[in-house]
């Protein structure tokens, strides 16, 4: 189930103050493990730059694509230095938020996906800034931390956009459509949140795709623990092999889904 609107609104900029923190207290030229690409300080740029470009689409009911170099702002700022970068961080989330608030959920807007709403684009950048913020915090040596209603919500949009990207035909997806998988299932189980918060999820393989549902089920092989670490070991932050989590069952299968879905 989804979370209210208005609560996607506010957690972007809730999320963003938490990664300004992290982002603050740290050398901006850290390496970022689970963004190798990137340091500390260039992950902070692509999150601000992607709040700029959603406000953009958002402000203007865009019905394409807009290039990023036509966003205002959205390289960053220059100096780069950790004040400005904070500065431009806060603003972007609070432009962000504003443009969502005056939208409305079901105002048009273009999005990559098959929701072409605002709503889709607050919910989608309430959890592109909760993920990088936990590379952030990883690479800080910050301590991860999350809102169960967020977290849980967030593994059900991930969800949600691979069955998108199934029913498109994704190459990487039509691995786990191998005849040796059909009637195999991953159940993932949060360690730390009572059974009625439903924080419990059953994938069903099959030779036509998979099927996802919140269920408490057996399956071929579980991940449990706290959900925030499920969270990430499914957003491939964290491995399974993590002392954090458990893998019970068939780990190679577990394995398999997570390189299948490593284009994310």
């Amino acid at each position: 189930m989804r979370l209210p609107y208005d609560r996607y609104c506010a957690e972007v900029v809730a999320q963003t103050d938490l990664l300004r923190r992290t982002v603050r207290g740290a050398d901006l030229a850290t390496r970022v493990p689970t963004c190798p690409d990137w340091s500390l300080g260039e992950l902070a740029v692509h999150v601000g730059g992607a709040h700029r470009w959603a406000a953009e689409l958002v402000r203007t009911r865009a019905t394409e694509e807009l290039p990023e170099e036509t966003v205002p702002g959205y390289a960053g700022p220059e100096p780069r230095t950790a004040a400005a970068l904070d500065a431009w961080l806060a603003e972007g989330a609070g432009l962000l938020a504003a443009e969502l608030r005056a939208a409305g959920a079901d105002a048009g807007v273009w999005s990559w996906a098959e929701e072409q709403r605002a709503a889709f684009w607050a919910r989608r950048m309430t959890h592109e800034t909760v993920v990088h913020r936990a590379d952030a915090d990883g690479a800080a040596g910050v301590e991860f931390a999350v809102d169960a209603d967020v977290a849980a919500d967030a593994v059900d949009e991930w969800l949600e956009i691979l069955t998108f990207a199934q029913r498109g035909g994704d190459a990487d997806l039509a691995a786990l459509r191998a005849p040796e998988l059909a009637g195999s299932g991953i159940h993932l189980h949060a360690t730390d949140t009572p059974p009625e918060a439903g924080a419990e999820w059953l994938i069903e393989l099959g030779e036509a795709g998979f099927g996802w549902r919140r269920e408490h089920a057996k399956a071929a092989v579980a991940l449990r623990g706290p959900l925030a670490d499920v969270l990430l070991v499914f957003y491939r932050r964290l491995p399974p092999d993590s002392d954090r989590v458990q893998v019970l069952g068939e780990a190679g299968l577990l394995g398999r889904w997570l390189a299948a879905t490593a284009w994310g």
